[in-house]
């Protein structure tokens, strides 16, 4: 009897404590993410001591309102933390006389008001809510890094109220030398969501024609991108080259197209300086289809002395 006593006794908290952990696993406040300003259609917790009928996850309305059972208006949680709308859930029950003195625990569930998106040159484009706060590289981590055709800059781009009250996008731009290789804490942002992070593809200049490779070069650094530079990337000049080359650029604000003649050999023999170029140039290099034709005649009146002195030596032989 003793030993039966005992093991109930053990079996009831046992039994007890089982049925309160299932119960927490199933709490709608079981995932509590970091406090944050609560944003249209986030998903929060509502729970409330000896209240299971205002225990409940509630989605926050896209005009930032909730909903709860038996409160005849509509609270607002926009731009309230957890603890600011615990709050005024309960002013709430306290005022239309519901509960007397409720306590009122909030968390988060979900957020869907603190997208960040990162775009372009990356291996994965993505976009997540913003569970905390993070920083810039975090953000570029995890949409796989930066791409081989990424260009020096990462634009950060973010909304501020203006003096007007409207909200405006301000863009930064931050180094991707600063941020990856010396790793500056100044550029590593801090990003809580609402942020479009965009990684630029690197500009390139296009060399065609008369060169041994013709292609599009990548232009890492605008400074040291010349002709030469990308002569030597094109791996030199192709026979029959013209001495005059050209150079087409487009204006980006009125889309129209220019060409600019360069003394190609006059720069190749270091009798003129070298000329810069910039992302989206054309390097075109002409044939020079004078000298071509001229070796081509050359050939064609070696070829007929040659067969004319066969003839002969063939003619004279047969004699």
């Amino acid at each position: 009897m003793v030993i039966l006593a005992v093991a109930l006794l053990l079996a009831v908290p046992g039994g007890t404590w089982a049925q309160a952990s299932q119960t927490a696993a199933r709490e709608p406040g079981g995932a509590n993410l970091p406090a944050q300003k609560i944003g249209a259609n986030d998903l929060i917790a509502v729970s409330v001591y000896d209240a299971p009928e205002f225990t409940r996850t509630v989605r926050v309305g896209a005009d930032g309102l909730i909903r709860l059972p038996m409160l005849r208006r509509r609270l607002r949680a926009e731009g309230l933390l957890p603890a600011e709308i615990e709050g005024a859930i309960a002013e709430a029950l306290t005022a239309e006389q519901i509960l007397v003195d409720p306590a009122v625990t909030v968390t988060i569930v979900e957020y869907h008001s603190r997208p960040i998106s990162v775009a372009g040159a990356v291996k994965n484009p993505t976009t997540f809510q913003a569970a905390g706060s993070m920083t810039l590289l975090e953000a570029v981590t995890r949409a796989g890094g930066l791409s081989p055709e990424a260009g020096p800059e990462v634009l950060v781009t973010r909304s501020q109220p203006g003096p007007d009250g409207t909200l405006a996008a301000l863009t930064r731009r931050i180094p991707v030398k600063a941020l990856i290789d010396s790793a500056d804490p100044e550029v590593n942002l801090r990003l809580s969501g609402g942020e479009e992070v965009r990684v630029p593809e690197v500009g390139k200049v296009f060399v065609v024609g008369n060169v041994k490779k013709p292609g599009a070069y990548p232009v890492e650094d605008t400074s040291e991108t010349t002709v030469m530079k990308m002569l030597a990337l094109a791996e030199g000049l192709a026979p029959y080259a013209a001495k005059q080359a050209y150079i087409i650029r487009r204006d980006d604000r009125t889309g129209a197209k220019h060409e600019l003649p360069i003394e190609l050999r006059k720069i190749m023999q270091r009798k003129a300086p070298d000329v810069p170029l910039v992302a989206n140039d054309i390097l075109y290099i002409p044939d020079n289809s004078g000298r071509r034709t001229g070796l081509a005649a050359l050939d064609k009146i070696i070829m007929f002395g040659a067969a004319a002195a066969t003839a002969l030596i063939y003619g004279v032989a047969v004699r």
